[in-house]
């Protein structure tokens, strides 16, 4: 990367946007630092702040082409990871609302609750937990899940790369796994 270096943002972002590398790497090492030190901070979770800051710069290197600053690169930059970690904020309280929620279902020991209610309830977490994911995360698990689509047919119906469509799917799992793993274990305590 030598003579990038002394490159200022505004040039970085125009080689960045004809798909340069390079310019891409040196953004990347200007601002990852800093960028998760401010996410651990408002998060208090590591693999949180590294997911967030990963997700921001995967977008800005499939986006890159449609990227348009109306200010300097490390304000579009620090508002882009303030969204993500609002996000995340916000799906951890909506998790926090599901669990409530599922300990006062547990507390409810009546003879009136049978399997079918237990089913029902559960099919609702369960799609509340897919609705919660990002909107593209959501879209590309459902295409993969419920119209059991394979990675190459949902690539070709969003117009987006196989890779994307991979990525997506297993970041979506990732996410699910535990807040469902979790949910089934209390679910298995109850009398079916």
């Amino acid at each position: 990367m030598p003579g990038h270096q002394s490159l200022n943002d505004e040039e970085l972002v125009v080689l960045l946007k004809d798909g340069n590398e390079a310019a891409y790497t040196l953004i990347f090492d200007r601002y990852y630092g800093l960028l998760f030190a401010h996410a651990i901070k408002m998060l208090q979770n590591e693999d949180e702040a590294k997911d967030v800051v990963q997700e921001l710069f995967e977008v800005l290197w499939t986006k890159r082409q449609d990227l348009i600053l109306k200010g300097s690169l490390s304000s579009y930059l620090y508002a882009s990871i303030r969204n993500r970690i609002l996000n995340c904020i916000s799906h951890k309280k909506v998790e926090c609302k599901y669990l409530e929620s599922l300990g006062m279902f547990i507390g409810q020991e009546n003879e009136h609750t049978d399997y079918y209610v237990r089913e029902r309830e559960l099919r609702r977490i369960i799609e509340a937990e897919i609705d919660a994911l990002p909107f593209k995360m959501q879209q590309i698990f459902k295409l993969s899940r419920r119209e059991y689509l394979s990675h190459k047919e949902i690539a070709s119906r969003l117009q987006i790369s196989e890779l994307t469509v991979k990525t997506q799917v297993k970041r979506a799992l990732k996410i699910l796994k535990p807040r469902l793993g979790f949910i089934l274990f209390f679910l298995s305590l109850l009398k079916w």
